[in-house]
């Protein structure tokens, strides 16, 4: 038999977290069909990975690539850096289910985080016809998770208010129908309109729906800054009720006030009866956070969509509540801190015209025109009518290593590629955690980092046949160089691909070959039910 691929003589660490062997690795027709010392086997091509680790491919469990990979198929930010799956429909917000309506709705809503998409055809209402746009027509493989923000969107539109029995009865079947159409869980979003305005008994009936299907509760929960630790207990609640395990994503302690209290967070966790709830995180490597800046706002703003949103700040009566709200109160938006306009950076506008405030403060933006901060972030939102991205500079080191030091840890890029000057974590995130967290500061193991990275990951999504090098599993490979590999993505200079990840292969197909990209679109929609074999 004449293999399709073979990896000859790598450092094979292969998901388990058993010491790493040097060994070949095998595949025929998209899945690894030997491990060991193979020979001269007969191979269609051969890759020499002497002095290369071989790993399982590493899972993204936050992206923002809904969109992008429509428009971006070969997914080179994440290719590059050794990603074979993403993790798509992240906090609440994404593009199925939808009507025509709630479609426009989203795409105003997000449109900094996804930015314009122009082969497009935006032709979908359901998930079972948006994850159709993925299935072997791109160079990763996706996961998805019902959006329950598009979801209240596509029942209640903007409403601040709980839902009627028939309204929620609505939305349950909505979830039901994206998890039957091929989602592995269900997201939310509750510091995003509408998200924002549900209630917990709301959260809990939904996940009802997953919890039944095998899936997951995915939450972007009401604080990473004041009030923090119970929001996080919140989410434990709903769990606990749902009987859902638990994905806590771009799981932080962030703004003035949580320094060093990453440690209280671990402790609930780990106080949690893991018969109860089951608990996973993810987290990037990096202290600013990334989001669209009119997420700001006062939850008030948004209950009439974007244009609500538009017409609440152009008038100066409703303008001043809002600066009140966001100045001195604190907003959800910016987590019930008060807002410190020195941390906003704005990394993305539509126009040419504000083009020169790319990576300037908002701050600094304020005095330039000679006006207060405030003014020059109303007046942002406004010429760019809501489509302005910003990099929020509020982390804590010690809360980043805190977090990724659990067992329970996976990563998460929460990568944003639209815009001018993203942040970097969406090209840097992987390539950054093995070099420089588990390299250079020597806090992992490469055996440690394959978990985090890959088995970890996929057993949290439902796909036992991947995340593993063993006979029988998919074929979803990376080799990196230990000594080479290295993120060159930087704040100024987002847009880099890492250095020391030669090879790829997704499905048995490479991706990236001697460190170029192939342009092969091999990638799979993963839906719930991968065949165990554990």
């Amino acid at each position: 038999m004449e293999l399709d691929l073979v990896f000859k003589d790598g450092l094979v660490v292969d998901g388990t977290g058993a010491p790493a062997f040097v060994a070949d690795v095998g595949i025929a027709e998209g899945s690894i069909c030997a491990v060991g010392r193979l020979g001269s086997v007969a191979a269609a091509r051969s890759v020499n990975a002497d002095g290369l680790i071989v790993a399982p491919g590493f899972v993204d469990m936050h992206t923002h690539s809904d969109v992008r990979l429509l428009d971006e198929p070969c997914a080179e930010a994440k290719t590059m850096q050794g990603v074979t799956t993403e993790v798509i429909g992240q906090d609440g917000l994404s593009f199925a289910p939808v009507n025509a309506r709630t479609m426009e709705a989203i795409r105003e809503q997000t449109a900094a985080w996804n930015g314009e998409a122009p082969d497009c055809d935006w032709a979908w209402s359901s998930v079972a016809e948006y994850l159709s746009r993925f299935d072997g027509k791109t160079s990763v493989n996706v996961a998805y998770l019902v959006p329950h923000g598009t979801v209240r969107q596509l029942v209640m539109g903007y409403d601040n208010r709980p839902p009627t029995p028939d309204e929620l009865a609505q939305m349950r079947r909505h979830v039901a129908r994206g998890m039957e159409e091929g989602a592995v869980g269900l997201s939310t979003g509750l510091s995003y309109p509408p998200a924002m305005y549900a209630g917990d008994d709301e959260l809990v009936e939904l996940c009802l729906e997953v919890a039944g299907r095998g899936g997951f509760f995915c939450t972007h929960h009401r604080s990473y800054g004041k009030g923090a630790l119970a929001a996080y207990g919140e989410m434990f609640e709903v769990a606990r009720r749902a009987h859902v395990p638990l994905h806590l994503t771009h799981c932080v302690m962030n703004f003035p006030g949580n320094e060093g209290r990453a440690k209280e967070l671990v402790a609930q966790i780990n106080a949690l009866d893991p018969r109860e709830v089951e608990v996973t995180v993810d987290s990037y490597p990096y202290l600013a956070g990334s989001t669209y800046l009119a997420s700001l706002l006062p939850p008030w703003v948004s209950q009439e969509g974007p244009q609500g949103v538009l017409a609440a700040l152009a008038d100066d009566e409703q303008a001043a509540r809002i600066r009140h709200e966001i100045e001195v109160e604190g907003t959800p938006g910016y987590h019930f801190v008060p807002m410190d306009w020195q941390t906003v950076e704005i990394s993305s506008v539509a126009s040419a015209a504000n083009q020169r405030w790319i990576g300037r403060r908002v701050s600094e933006i304020g005095r330039e025109l000679g006006i207060g901060p405030f003014e020059a972030a109303r007046k942002l939102l406004l010429d760019e009518k809501l489509n302005v991205n910003s990099m929020l500079h509020v982390g804590h080191e010690e809360n980043v290593r805190t977090v990724m030091r659990q067992p329970y840890h996976t990563v998460g890029s929460d990568g944003l590629m639209a815009g001018q000057k993203p942040h970097p974590r969406a090209w840097g995130a992987f390539a950054r955690y093995l070099a420089h967290y588990a390299r250079d500061e020597g806090m992992f193991t490469w055996e440690q980092m394959a978990v985090k990275m890959s088995s970890l990951p996929c057993r949290r999504l439902g796909q036992w046949d991947r995340g593993l090098i063993r006979p029988g599993m998919a074929a979803d490979i990376v080799a990196f160089d230990p000594q080479a590999v290295r993120d060159t993505a930087t704040y100024d200079n987002p847009r880099q691909y890492p250095e020391g990840i030669p090879y790829v292969a997704v499905n048995g197909v490479l991706v990236k070959d001697e460190g170029r990209h192939t342009g092969a679109l091999p990638g799979r929609v993963l839906r719930l039910g991968g065949e165990d074999k554990r």
